[in-house]
């Protein structure tokens, strides 16, 4: 049996940070470093060049910083690269921005070696980082700096059926495949399908993307709201 590994490119103005990441990522057998970027400049040019699965991206570096060079890696037509913040603090406030830019999730930079392993994984298999209590915390905290449901998102939602938007819902409360089939009492591949189908009629990358999406229409209020 083959495994496919995955590539990695680590962009971080640090060598510490860097040179600690490829060494604790070079330990994974079905993973391999590609690349090291210094600033967001320097990432979006190795990722023409290296074609990573998946950057490691710091938010605060000099010039192009992470979320300008995530936005500009995840709105390219076809691109399929995911992008997983690093930041030092779980609260950072421009992790928000960096979710909306297109970030498949985010990490903290003492995350351990196994942490760091399964969130690479996780991304670059499509999914997002959305189980850790702490990430749904930043993205329920992140839809409380929208005032409103904004109008042009908000008319998207009428294109779902009534299931699709309860499976929205329950993207956006961090539920995996597995939880939504018991939740709603139906196959695991069928809730992949409705999942499927969401990203696609509202032009979504990811389940990240999918749960801002839902917070910001008003599909999913945060709690205590």
């Amino acid at each position: 049996m083959t495994t496919t590994t995955i590539r990695v490119l680590i962009a971080d103005d640090q060598a510490m940070v860097r040179q600690g990441f490829t060494v604790l990522l070079g330990a994974e057998p079905d993973i391999e470093v590609v690349g090291q970027a210094v600033d967001g400049a320097d990432a979006i040019a190795k990722v023409a060049q290296l074609a990573p699965d998946v950057v490691l991206m710091d938010i605060r570096m000099p010039g192009i910083g992470g979320i300008e060079a995530t936005r500009r890696l995840t709105e390219e037509p076809g691109s399929p690269v995911k992008v997983l913040v690093l930041t030092t603090f779980d609260l950072d406030e421009y992790v928000y921005d960096a979710l909306r830019a297109g970030a498949s999730g985010f990490l903290l930079k003492d995350a351990s070696a196994a942490e760091l392993a399964h969130a690479v994984r996780v991304v670059a298999g499509g999914d997002a980082l959305l189980a850790p209590t702490i990430t749904k915390r930043l993205i329920a905290e992140f839809s409380r700096m929208t005032k409103a449901p904004r109008g042009p998102l908000k008319d998207r939602v009428a294109g779902l059926t009534q299931r699709e938007t309860e499976v929205l819902s329950l993207i956006a409360h961090g539920l995996s495949n597995a939880e939504m089939a018991e939740r709603l009492v139906v196959a695991e591949q069928t809730v992949k399908t409705h999942v499927s189908r969401i990203l696609v009629k509202l032009g979504l990358r990811d389940r990240t993307q999918a749960a801002v999406f839902a917070y910001e229409t008003g599909v999913v209020r945060p709690s205590g709201s």
